[in-house]
């Protein structure tokens, strides 16, 4: 069977994502992950420094958004090549030949690329979206080290300390990868492996290169690690979370690639191991999801690991037989499909299936940036040197589309605006924003402001429909009491 060239399929994805990332806002996440390059630090209340840091240029620049998306794109299309490269390479292994090798090659590419949440990633800076890039590169360099002839190359320990460096200065979940790469050079060397100076002088720079989290961390009351503590605790635990994240994985990543891993022969006892890159944080979220604490995104990673074992089971199968062809084929298309309608109704704000209704998940991708430019008017024309917002996901959007001014959450918690902000100070005047798909009356009252006054809506019409609105109002005499800090 002919198959269009890997470069044309990367290409036009990349195209995709360059394209919908100029007509699209930014989520509360990505626009968060830009503050984190607006303020630049050793780390960050909720992740470590990597996404900022990457971001960092650009936005010094005052690049538009269109152009710092682009980094996310090619994140993208490096992850899509590494895991093409994995998979020929597991091909091989497994006793295949080089035509073999390719077509495992293809169906990798084309696994991914018809992965619904991974085009999210592939728009949006996320740390998953540098997390499932270098897991795709530890994988590589694993299986690597895994050879015994590579045991002493100082190259590729220094290579695998580097990516483990990184991994953890993009997010804490990094620490399955790490456990995934320990487990792997375990099985093909033995415990001998602890007698190999390299591993110690690789560990010790992933441990140096981590080193700004854990100092800002001690500066800081270790405020990440006792966060992501409670974060990952959630609530009571029960089975129906579980089979709801196991569902939602099962759309937001599509069946393609769990039909590939239940079709696989493995052919060699040798790269098993690999699978612990997927097995072991999906097994942890998983569970996690129990007390429901985990998101769908946060599968990618896992996913990723999982797709060059899949593109084997995938090439078999489509050899297999005719029926398998055609549930193949079906498969694909269902999820070209699903791709095509998220990432439609990303660009229509929802239209025509969740326009006019409360709960759009994607109205809040449209109208933000007139919201700030409005704003910002408002402040100015009023004499208000600070703005405020009564939950931290409109304190993102606000805080980078009206960036000149300070942010206030009045939230109770304690968060990374806390930090950046610090407290209002008590008969302060504000600039306050409120949105009509998450409302809030104006906080006045003893714990509150004094008064709130409406100075003036704005709507967001995205195709001719009307999606939401945004609320300012001018509030004045702040009386609530200041958050406590981690101490």
């Amino acid at each position: 069977m002919h198959f269009l060239p890997s470069r044309y399929l990367l290409a036009f994805v990349f195209l995709l994502h360059a394209v919908v990332g100029v007509y699209v806002g930014l989520s509360v996440d990505e626009a968060h992950y830009l503050l984190y390059a607006q303020h630049p630090a050793l780390s960050y209340f909720d992740h470590p420094p990597l996404v900022g840091w990457v971001q960092w240029p650009l936005v010094e620049l005052l690049a538009p958004v269109g152009l710092i998306r682009l980094l996310a794109g090619l994140l993208w299309v490096a992850t899509a090549l590494l895991v093409q490269r994995l998979a020929m390479a597991l091909s091989l292994r497994s006793g295949g030949d080089s035509a073999h090798a390719q077509h495992a090659g293809w169906w990798a590419l084309l696994a991914l690329a018809a992965s619904p949440i991974l085009h999210v990633l592939g728009l949006a800076l996320l740390p998953d979206t540098l997390l499932m890039a270098l897991t795709a590169a530890l994988m590589l360099q694993t299986l690597r080290l895994m050879d015994a002839a590579k045991l002493a190359s100082r190259r590729d320990w220094l290579l695998l300390g580097v990516l483990l460096g990184l991994a953890g200065l993009a997010k804490y979940t990094a620490i399955f990868a790490a456990l995934a790469v320990g487990f792997c050079l375990l099985w093909a060397h033995g415990w001998r492996l602890l007698r190999q100076p390299w591993l110690w002088v690789c560990t010790l720079l992933a441990i140096a290169m981590v080193t700004p989290v854990l100092i800002w961390n001690a500066q800081n009351h270790w405020i990440s690690f006792v966060y992501q503590a409670q974060h990952g605790a959630g609530g009571a635990w029960r089975a129906s979370h579980v089979l709801r994240f196991a569902l939602l994985q099962l759309l937001a990543f599509g069946p393609l690639l769990l039909w590939g891993l239940l079709s696989l022969r493995m052919g060699q006892r040798a790269i098993a191991p690999l699978l612990a890159f997927g097995v072991v944080p999906l097994a942890i979220l998983s569970f996690m999801a129990g007390g429901g604490s985990s998101l769908p995104h946060w599968g990618a990673p896992a996913w990723v690991a999982f797709a060059p074992f899949a593109a084997l089971g995938l090439a078999g199968s489509w050899q297999a037989g005719a029926w398998r062809r055609w549930l193949l084929g079906g498969l694909l298309a269902l999820q070209v499909a699903a791709c095509a309608a998220l990432l439609g109704l990303m660009l229509s704000a929802g239209q025509p299936w969740f326009a006019g209704k409360a709960s759009n998940p994607f109205a809040d991708l449209h109208g933000w940036d007139a919201a700030g430019l409005r704003a910002r008017a408002l402040a100015r024309d009023h004499g208000l040197t600070a703005m405020a917002v009564q939950n931290w996901t409109l304190g993102s959007r606000t805080g980078w589309y009206a960036r000149q001014y300070t942010v206030h959450v009045l939230q109770a918690r304690y968060d990374q605006f806390d930090i950046w902000s610090g407290d209002l100070k008590p008969d302060t005047g504000v600039l306050l924003l409120d949105w009509s798909m998450m409302p809030y009356a104006p906080p006045v009252g003893a714990q509150g402001f004094r008064s709130c006054d409406l100075l003036d809506k704005l709507e967001t019409v995205r195709w001719g429909t009307r999606i939401a609105h945004f609320s300012f109002y001018r509030c004045i005499g702040w009386q609530g009491a200041p958050k406590a800090s981690p101490k």
